[in-house]
């Protein structure tokens, strides 16, 4: 959640430094991994204790949910570049480069197409970039009733479907129009990405057992994410022939291999050297913190770290909405007050504040707090009986 924040802020150079510069996956396969991993935990119960039919029912609750909250993220959005641009950066200096930051989101076609395009928003074929990640957990979420029922033949029919669909989408066969003027997709095509999803999806069923820890495989991963590093880090194949960090003869060399391998890195169909890359650094990730993390527990002075981490995490949609509007006024005051090292350490501390905010914030509305009575102590003044209604005596009632 704190690195897909970095990466949304406007002029913030830490995004030079997040794990999508250095290898072919990056945060949003994090996310989507997770998310799988969440909506096993929280869904597959109760197709188990449920059925089928009142599981289906569970999605298309989550389904309608997350169709508003992409709603309701674009016209917060909106709103708040349409605000920018009406104060006209006023503390800008007068010679500044006029800037639209309604233009900067390409949302512009909105005013001016707005008969089309609100239907196309609800309809969601107009999904401008910087909202493509909702759409594509909408249409994975849509399949789990599908990988259910398969689930109740065997895993493997779920892996076979599974498999036969990513690679359907990745020969172009299956893609979701993204805007009406143009033959542009969605940039996350969901077909390609509920690979990962239901990867994650089936560690938590039970369906894929966890690796073990050998040092092979630990070697392995390691070497994986070393070799990718050169064919993904921008400084090193978008470098000049005189470039410090490789010699001119490699450097061709390196960039001539990225072409080759570019549809097997490419984000869009989610090709399949991201997938690779992605599973070893969960793996090493996964060693490195131990089952059910293990080896964070009790960190002593630094457990806060941990927890408020965790406590992020288990808020996530709430919070990745909550990061695309706060990213944008961070970098709507990086453009006022400037891009030194400071003011970028002090915006992005600010904007995570804002999100651990949330989560918490979040999680006090979950908890129902005006639904837990206190229970009379029973020296007091005056009795349970006057005190409390009768429906009231038991807590707290879900």
């Amino acid at each position: 959640m704190f690195v897909i924040f970095i990466a949304h802020t406007p002029r913030d150079f830490w995004a030079l430094w997040i794990p999508a510069r250095f290898g072919f996956s990056d945060a949003t396969e994090t996310f989507v991994f997770c998310s799988g991993m969440a909506s096993a935990i929280a869904f597959g119960s109760v197709f188990d204790k449920r059925g089928w039919l009142m599981g289906t029912a569970r999605i298309a609750h989550r389904v309608w949910q997350v169709y508003w909250a992409h709603i309701g993220l674009f016209f917060a959005v909106l709103l708040l570049v349409t605000l920018f641009d009406k104060a006209g950066d006023p503390l800008l200096p007068l010679n500044a480069t006029k800037f639209s930051y309604v233009g900067s989101l390409n949302l512009g076609h909105f005013y001016t197409k707005t008969a089309d395009l609100i239907v196309g928003l609800f309809t969601l074929t107009y999904v401008p970039n910087y909202f493509d990640i909702l759409p594509m957990y909408l249409v994975i979420l849509a399949m789990i009733p599908l990988i259910m029922a398969l689930s109740r033949l065997s895993p493997w029919a779920v892996f076979a479907v599974v498999a036969a669909i990513w690679l359907l989408a990745n020969l172009d066969t299956f893609h979701f129009p993204a805007e009406p003027w143009s033959s542009r997709k969605w940039f996350f095509n969901p077909l390609s990405w509920q690979l990962i999803f239901f990867t994650g999806f089936a560690f938590m069923r039970g369906w894929i057992k966890p690796p073990p820890v050998n040092q092979k495989l630990i070697w392995l991963s390691v070497a994986i994410v070393l070799i990718s590093l050169p064919f993904a880090y921008f400084r090193i194949h978008g470098a000049r022939l005189d470039s410090l960090f490789y010699s001119a003869d490699l450097t061709p060399w390196i960039k001539e291999q990225r072409e080759l391998i570019k549809p097997m890195i490419d984000k869009s169909r989610f090709g399949l050297f991201r997938y690779i890359h992605f599973l070893a650094t969960a793996y090493l990730a996964w060693v490195a913190v131990g089952p059910m993390g293990s080896k964070i527990r009790n960190w002593g002075p630094f457990q806060f770290v941990v927890d408020t981490i965790r406590k992020v995490g288990q808020q996530s949609l709430a919070v990745f909405i909550s990061s695309l509007v706060v990213a944008q006024f961070i970098g709507m005051t990086f453009r006022v007050l400037g891009s030194d090292w400071l003011i970028v350490l002090i915006g992005n501390l600010t904007g995570f504040m804002a999100l651990i905010a949330v989560a918490h914030l979040v999680s006090w509305f979950k908890s129902n707090p005006w639904r837990k009575v206190a229970i009379q102590a029973p020296n007091s003044s005056v009795s349970n009986s006057q005190s409390l209604p009768k429906s009231a005596t038991t807590l707290p009632v879900d």
